[in-house]
């Protein structure tokens, strides 16, 4: 006989309140205003983060405009002419989560000049290697928070989101979510009349993506990781190819 249909698996999905504790996330708010100047991206942030908190995840936020980052595509700049650079200290903290959910404005339609900068530096680390021999950022997920007052959110999701799986990270279904007001001028998402943090159609696309990427943050960590063939660069680049031809491990 078969189970159940959708309609009961649907209910017990309903009654279980799953838990997500041992997983870790980090949020980056690549917002132009240094604290404790209101970040609009910070208030949509905190949505996810009282969800993924509620679940037993420890969550890590940085806001990237308080930090010295230096621009380039290396992973430490003071070894290219830069006299300061914190990123190598904040990669050690995307290093330790599982989820990494890059946030934002919209300026000009397109994503800012500090989540332009923030990509490039995780670019700048995406050669290193993890244990198994894949690039450092297997077996994490992505996602990614848009806010402006101004149109741009799908555009700006697509750049973020892209740019993030072709890094390594694993994108889940519905891995975006965004506010926008009134096309010109107006109110910003925090601002009183808005009707930001009450606006039923980002509050639904955000606990979808929250939800989404504990979901498969989780099955990541069950599985232990993307598996480990025909995707390791240290085999390939010791000439174990799998589907071509390998002369010398004949």
């Amino acid at each position: 006989m078969g189970g159940p249909g959708p309609e009961a698996r649907a209910a017990r999905a309903d009654r279980a309140e799953p838990r997500f504790d041992g997983l870790r996330a980090l949020f980056v708010n690549a917002t132009l205003k240094r604290s404790p100047e209101v970040s609009n991206t910070g208030g949509l942030i905190d949505r996810s983060v009282g969800i993924m908190r509620h679940h037993g995840v420890q969550v890590d936020t940085i806001r990237a405009v308080d930090h010295d980052i230096a621009t380039g595509v290396w992973p430490d700049m003071t070894e290219h002419g830069w006299e300061r650079d914190e990123w190598p200290q904040l990669f050690r903290r995307v290093l330790d989560a599982d989820i990494l959910v890059l946030c934002g404005p919209i300026w000009l339609g397109d994503n800012s000049s500090l989540m332009k900068q923030v990509i490039e530096r995780l670019y700048a680390c995406s050669s290193l290697l993890n244990e198994a021999g894949q690039y450092a950022y297997y077996g994490r997920v992505g996602g990614c928070l848009i806010t402006g007052n101004e149109d741009g959110v799908k555009h700006c999701a697509m750049n973020v989101l892209y740019s993030l799986q072709h890094l390594g990270y694993t994108i889940p279904p519905q891995a975006d979510a965004g506010w926008v007001g009134e096309a010109g001028p107006g109110p910003s998402y925090l601002d009183a009349g808005s009707g930001g943090p009450d606006n039923d159609f980002t509050n639904r696309n955000t606990t979808f993506m929250t939800y989404n990427l504990l979901h498969l943050a989780a099955m990541l960590r069950a599985a232990g990781g993307i598996p480990a063939y025909g995707n390791q660069r240290s085999a390939w680049g010791a000439g174990c190819r799998p589907d071509f031809s390998n002369p010398e491990h004949r």
